[in-house]
């Protein structure tokens, strides 16, 4: 096992991201609720406490025993976290007169102190708060203030407990927090000793063993999609097992134009046994009448388990499913208030286990996107399938608003098959996040030549993120706006009118639907 530090989340909006940074170290983390603190051992070097949408004045507020952790290996406390130390050991928080947001200015007091090692004197930092910390438990001392905050870092001092705690008011783990990434290898490599081993290369090596020793010589069921997470886990699962394991893709009339083929042709060579599986007519019916989004997600995802199901049954000796969980969706599941509310239903695979009998193994449940992506490429996956945007598993069925049908989604699939290429021949397609293009029920009046059309809307949706929780619009140049739109307008029969989605997730969401 490798050491790791553990992030106990009070529910802030940038948890995941501490983790992401702390990984970023090659150093092995874990996000637990607050709540299910766990039983220490040697190989937790650390624990960092998250900030959170509550006060510690709160009558709810999120609380724990700290006396389980403290003392017992470095702890660094992030906003509330801090805040929460200070009230717990006798210092004074109060609400703040204004709250304390964004950009601020730190004035580091003692230099010498190894949490501020190659820190700036003075450095910018990201604030997210609205209580204060007016005066520090005894035992802890002021290393960093801001103009209007006294207290920006404070730490207990050496011999006060065992091991020493740090805490900031401040988000190191946001990109405004210019040096934020050496305020965590400080902790997390200096103060709390990690090694920095958690590498594509070593977790290769680790994984595929564990699968051997998991799985041995029972034959494993996987669905690809095409995507990024599918086919990493393909490679891992090939890597362990070889011929035992066995894939299906499914084309459900609601891929990209000619995908279903692309993505059969991408996996030859691997040496991947996949059976390519036609059920569109089947998904087209299902999805007649449809328009609720919901409805449409409910629909689409009872098909492919009724196909899945019905073809993996031709295959008896399958012991196990497997399935592309990543880490963010290990964490929603357990999150400190249970399940987020559904903001639209997610395309997997549930209810299958139960219905075929089977067991589950996740080779990525351990991994953020981004780390996905490098542990392909650690085992050097062809970069057309590890640089591919991200797709909904419903498809172009939620990007059709309205009723489905198989003629709508030729015209959307020849529309974004323009988008699509444009996007690569102008060399953009690598530099954003995720792009598509949505089709309206709209119609609106045109002139094409001395005629009069009437006709529909199509949407241009391009994001850059780094791992889809939140987004902003690609800033593409007109010109390549200007030539899709015209090539769209041109070719496909249907659309007169092109625009362009300029919003931001939150409040949108990436998808339409």
């Amino acid at each position: 096992m490798h050491e790791k530090i553990i992030i106990l989340d009070f529910g802030s909006q940038y948890t995941q991201l501490i983790a992401r940074r702390v990984r970023e170290l090659n150093v092995y983390c874990e996000v637990i609720p607050f709540n299910k603190v766990p039983e220490l051992d040697q190989h937790i070097k650390g624990i960092i406490l998250s900030g959170s949408p509550f006060s510690v004045l709160d009558d709810n507020a999120l609380q724990i025993d700290l006396d389980k952790i403290i003392g017992k290996v470095p702890v660094l406390g992030i906003c509330y976290g801090a805040q929460y130390i200070a009230n717990y050991f006798g210092g004074k928080v109060e609400k703040s007169d204004k709250r304390e947001y964004g950009r601020a200015e730190i004035e580091v007091i003692a230099s010498n102190d190894v949490f501020l090692k190659n820190i700036s004197t003075e450095s910018q930092v990201w604030m997210s708060h609205g209580d204060t910390i007016a005066s520090i438990p005894d035992g802890f001392e002021i290393i960093a203030k801001t103009e209007n905050i006294p207290v920006a870092i404070y730490h207990s001092k050496p011999d006060h407990f065992e091991k020493p705690v740090y805490c900031i008011q401040f988000h190191p783990e946001v990109t405004h927090t210019v040096e934020g990434k050496q305020f965590l290898e400080n902790f997390v490599l200096r103060i709390a000793e990690c090694k920095p081993d958690w590498t594509p290369a070593t977790f290769v090596e680790e994984t595929v063993e564990n699968l051997k020793k998991q799985i041995g010589d029972d034959h494993v069921l996987l669905g690809l999609s095409g995507g990024v997470d599918s086919s990493v886990a393909a490679i891992l699962l090939h890597k362990a097992i070889g011929k035992n394991l066995f894939c299906f893709f499914i084309d459900n009339g609601l891929l990209r134009k000619n995908e279903f083929q692309e993505v059969l042709d991408s996996y030859q060579g691997m040496g991947l046994n996949i059976k390519g599986i036609d059920a569109k007519v089947e998904f087209w019916n299902a999805l007649k009448g449809l328009t609720d989004p919901e409805l449409k997600r409910k629909a689409i995802g009872r098909v492919f388990i009724e196909v899945f199901e019905k073809e993996a049954k031709k295959l008896p000796q399958i012991k196990w499913l497997a399935q592309g969980t990543i880490y963010p969706d290990v964490i929603e599941s357990v999150s400190v208030h249970g399940p987020s509310v559904t903001i639209k239903s997610h395309h997997n695979v549930g209810g299958l286990p139960e219905k075929l009998a089977l067991k589950i193994v996740e080779p990525l449940r351990a991994l953020f996107k981004d780390e996905v992506r490098r542990v392909g490429a650690s085992m050097e996956m062809s970069p057309h399938l590890l640089g591919r945007h991200p797709f909904p598993g419903p498809g172009l069925g939620i990007r059709i608003l309205g009723d489905v049908t198989p003629e709508k989604v030729q015209l959307l699939q020849d529309a974004d098959a323009i988008f699509i290429e444009n996007l690569k021949k102008f060399g953009y397609y690598d530099k954003v996040w995720q792009a598509g293009a949505m089709l309206l029920p709209v119609r609106t009046v045109g002139v094409m030549g001395d005629e009069r059309t009437y006709e529909r809307t199509l949407a241009l949706r391009s994001v850059n993120s780094e791992d889809g929780m939140t987004a902003v619009w690609s800033d593409l140049p007109y010109k390549l706006l200007a030539t899709v739109s015209n090539e769209i307008i041109n070719n496909v029969k249907g659309i007169n009118r092109v625009v362009y989605d300029i919003s931001t997730k939150p409040p949108s969401t990436i998808e339409w639907e």
